[in-house]
């Protein structure tokens, strides 16, 4: 038997403001909102819920008092799924992302951009 990946936890200053940048960037919708946490989901997926196929991991911003110091040791790839690679970072800028160079060179087929607390993700081309 295995673990099942259900929850990533984020640790943020502005839980709302992250999950809000977050749901805008992967089509989801908040689940759950306190002041210290806010857990958000993919629609119309509700725990306890009969789904065929994979359910993709629900994820959690969770209010932290210290800030983002160093480059992340775990990171998010994103592939678009109805636009370029570049058409897709684009919207991601306009919603508040930057880029950011973690070493990565200009020969690589990725971009590796950060969310409005500098969290680093990578968009990777279309298949």
């Amino acid at each position: 038997m295995a673990s099942e990946f259900t929850e990533l936890v984020i640790d943020c200053a502005d839980p709302r403001g992250l999950a809000r940048f977050w749901c805008d960037v992967l089509g989801y919708e908040i689940r759950y909102e306190d002041d210290d946490a806010v857990t958000i989901g993919p629609p119309g997926v509700h725990e306890g819920e009969e789904r065929p196929g994979p359910v993709p991991p629900m994820s959690t911003f969770l209010r932290v008092p210290e800030g983002k110091t160093v480059k992340n040791r775990l990171h998010l790839d994103l592939r678009p799924t109805d636009r370029s690679r570049d058409e897709e970072v684009r919207r991601l800028l306009d919603l508040g992302a930057r880029h950011v160079d973690v070493g990565q060179g200009d020969d690589v087929g990725w971009v590796v951009l950060a969310d409005p607390e500098g969290n680093e993700f990578c968009v990777l081309a279309r298949r």
